[in-house]
């Protein structure tokens, strides 16, 4: 990965994180990896876990960055997500949440909330 585009991953968490606090979730873990993959936000709100998908991109000229979380991308999230729950000894209502930002020279253009893509 080029050392841009990580700046702008971790811009792009740092953004979503100040959000979700600011939407009332408590976030619980910050780029959560196991051998199944990794999670880039693990969050709790009314009793439930929410596993979050940052995507940030600085234009849309190839799609929306929430269009980039394929179901490949989301078996790996439930995987690494149950893991998690098992992990911390959680028994727990669940859900996958995906963040997509536009940033265009550090300034934020757009962030769009995607909740309960998937939810068990």
């Amino acid at each position: 990965m080029t050392d841009n585009k990580l700046k702008l991953g971790k811009l792009g968490e740092r953004l979503a994180w100040i959000y979700l606090i600011g939407k009332g979730y408590k976030i619980l873990e910050k780029n959560y990896r196991t051998r199944w993959g990794e999670i880039d936000l693990i969050g709790q709100k009314h009793g439930s876990i929410i596993f979050f998908e940052v995507k940030a991109r600085t234009n849309q000229n190839f799609g929306w960055p929430e269009e980039a979380v394929t179901d490949a991308k989301l078996d790996k999230i439930i995987a690494t997500g149950l893991d998690y729950l098992e992990s911390h000894n959680l028994n727990l209502s669940w859900q996958i949440d995906v963040i997509s930002i536009i940033i265009d020279k550090q300034y934020l253009i757009r962030l769009k909330h995607f909740s309960n893509i998937i939810k068990e």
